[in-house]
């Protein structure tokens, strides 16, 4: 391959890891990387006879990240054509050349300002120690209120150097793309020395990093919650409601399960505006009673607890039929480890990136949450992790890329006050507070292809959006 050609792969695989980090990560050091729901954003659909398309990033009606480059179909073009297409993708790379010339420019403002309050943060440490030798001559009241002033600024120093590292690289990639431009201008002068066919193939090849870097996006640490967006009131206070988080794009069917107990009765409606308006599709009359409200729909099938048992039932919702059932060993059941509101949620079945789980309680375990990962298909329990926080003390709890979330109460006031991870096996203490604008829920679990919280809030169903924070590893890393 010759050298310039060799050159624009490499800046087309560097623009588009860049490009894609650029749009989500560093967002999400800012709070800006906020799950949108229902904003149709504007996405010109573009033919790929057309001749080349670069996206450096954008969303799809669901909210969902898309990076992709849009190659031309294979034909005998002349080589005016291909001539053409070169000129157009030239124009691309320009246009991307001057939106990332005005984010360097906010993001140098930016990060001034981080430098500005990491010298602030540094200082009032140094204070901090300054006092804390000689804390004797101070009244212990204003110094445990200093003490806690600054145990609250000590966590953003390591994100602030992760912002400052993130500015450079911004910085390098504008670099790359006037490299990236003049080596496009090269090849328009050389077209007849290069293989087309071959620079088509290395076009391919880079949609499919694309998606390969849209995986590591795909997991983050909860770092916000807002919202919430009141989707529509029905039912009784205590109930749930759900979408599939396999389902393919054109699949928006919704589930709904009025009440914690006494029913067999689950609605399904073909999308989300069917479910606001009330117009059912279909009616399923499943062959037990459910407990509680901490179902999940996964993969087409309805996870459930069979009322008055710790047993799990997997219903296949296309067959008609209970494909799996199995009890969960030594799980507590029928109101002995339900959460803060009662109502038999014992036993908590939920879904994320990972796969499927259920929470719960154990006399083994003192009463203390138990987190079993689950097969989805025999329910046979894969692995499971003990912790330490009682059940009957957490409001509800979920899962976000093997993390479980635990909220310390279903009131007013609610916040998200205890993770664990199951990658590590370790827990902290957070504090992610969120808007309980109806004041009681019985039901709040996330939706890992809709980025958001479902929640069930005395009577109205909500969407809670989530912020995560992402940090991407380089091959070199791991």
């Amino acid at each position: 391959m010759s050298p310039p050609l060799l050159q624009l792969g490499v800046l087309l695989s560097s623009m588009a890891i860049i490009s894609n980090w650029m749009s989500q990560t560093l967002p999400a050091l800012v709070e800006l990387n906020t799950t949108r729901l229902w904003t149709p954003d504007a996405l010109t659909q573009v033919s790929p006879k057309e001749g080349w398309q670069v996206y450096s990033s954008a969303q799809d009606p669901d909210g969902r990240c898309i990076c992709t480059v849009v190659a031309p179909e294979q034909n005998l073009c002349s080589r005016d054509a291909k001539s053409r297409q070169l000129r157009q993708l030239l124009e691309k790379v320009q246009n991307m050349s001057q939106s990332i010339e005005v984010l360097n420019l906010r993001t140098q403002r930016d990060f001034q300002y981080v430098l500005k309050m990491e010298t602030q943060m540094k200082g009032l440490k140094a204070k901090f120690r300054q006092i804390e030798d000689d804390r004797k001559t101070l009244m212990t009241k204003h110094f445990q209120d200093l003490k806690e002033k600054m145990d609250e600024l000590l966590p953003l120093i390591p994100v602030l150097e992760q912002y400052k590292t993130d500015a450079r690289l911004i910085t390098q990639f504008k670099e790359e793309i006037r490299n990236l431009s003049a080596v496009l201008t090269g090849i328009q002068e050389e077209l007849g020395a290069y293989d087309y066919e071959e620079l088509h193939l290395r076009v391919l090849s880079l949609e499919t990093r694309l998606r390969d870097c849209m995986k590591k996006l795909t997991c983050g640490k909860l770092m916000k919650i807002t919202g919430p967006i009141t989707v529509k009131t029905s039912g009784t206070r205590f109930g749930a409601w759900m979408t599939d988080p396999l389902a393919s794009e054109r699949n928006n069917r919704v589930w709904y399960m009025d009440s914690y107990t006494n029913n067999k009765i689950v609605r399904e409606y073909k999308s989300m505006a069917d479910f606001v308006s009330g117009a059912e599709s279909r009616t399923y009359n499943l062959p037990f009673k459910w407990a509680g409200t901490n179902h999940v729909v996964y993969n087409g099938s309805l996870y459930f607890n069979k009322y008055q048992s710790n047993i799990v039932i997997k219903y296949s919702f296309d067959l008609g039929r209970v494909l799996a059932q199995r009890s969960l060993e030594y799980a507590g059941f029928q109101n002995v480890y339900p959460y803060t509101w009662g109502g038999f949620s014992d036993i908590d079945l939920m879904a994320d990136e990972i796969g499927l789980w259920a929470v719960y309680a154990t006399n083994q375990n003192a009463g203390n949450i138990v987190i079993s990962q689950l097969n989805p298909d025999t329910l046979e329990v894969v692995k499971s992790w003990n912790t330490g926080y009682p059940k009957r003390s957490a409001g509800e709890s979920f899962m976000i890329c093997g993390t479980l979330y635990v909220t310390n109460s279903h009131l007013t006031g609610a916040k998200v006050y205890y993770s664990y991870s199951t990658k590590t096996s370790s827990y902290e203490y957070t504090d992610i507070p969120f808007h309980n604008q109806y004041f009681h829920i019985s039901m709040l679990d996330y939706n890992a292809r809709d980025r958001a919280l479902y929640a069930w809030n005395n009577g109205h169903q909500v969407l809670f959006n989530v912020t995560l924070f992402h940090i991407i590893k380089t091959e070199d890393d791991t």
